[in-house]
């Protein structure tokens, strides 16, 4: 049974930081791509960012380019998103997905998702 499990959320003032982390079982976790997305209240799942297979490719929407950061550690099941400079707009439930192969940006082409981690960002 696939599970992934988000941890890492909570409440931070505007400026800070945040790391989340995405631990994956019952897959072969380098089988797979891995996305960050999120979902404020009354808005569509969005896209983060995703990272290859291996790690040595990452891609970040560019709301979020230059403030946060994806990243794998394929030795631990575990795929990381460290968030800087947050702004009370990124406020939102945070998902980490699972895609076999190659990584997207269409929240459609993955194939597992974890329950989701709360981040608040007060102004």
């Amino acid at each position: 049974q696939v599970q992934l499990v988000e941890s890492g959320g909570g409440l931070v003032q505007a400026g800070g930081s945040l790391r989340l982390s995405c631990a994956a079982s019952g897959v072969t976790f380098d089988n797979y791509a891995m996305g960050w997305f999120r979902q404020a209240p009354g808005k569509e799942r969005e896209f983060v960012a995703h990272i290859s297979r291996s790690g040595s490719r990452t891609y970040c929407a560019d709301s979020v380019k230059g403030r946060f950061t994806i990243s794998r550690d394929n030795a631990k099941n575990t795929v990381i998103l460290q968030m800087n400079v947050l702004k009370p707009e990124d406020t939102a439930v945070y998902y980490c997905a699972a895609r076999w192969s190659a990584p997207a940006t269409n929240f459609n082409d993955y194939n597992y998702w974890g329950q989701g981690t709360q981040v608040t960002v007060s102004s």
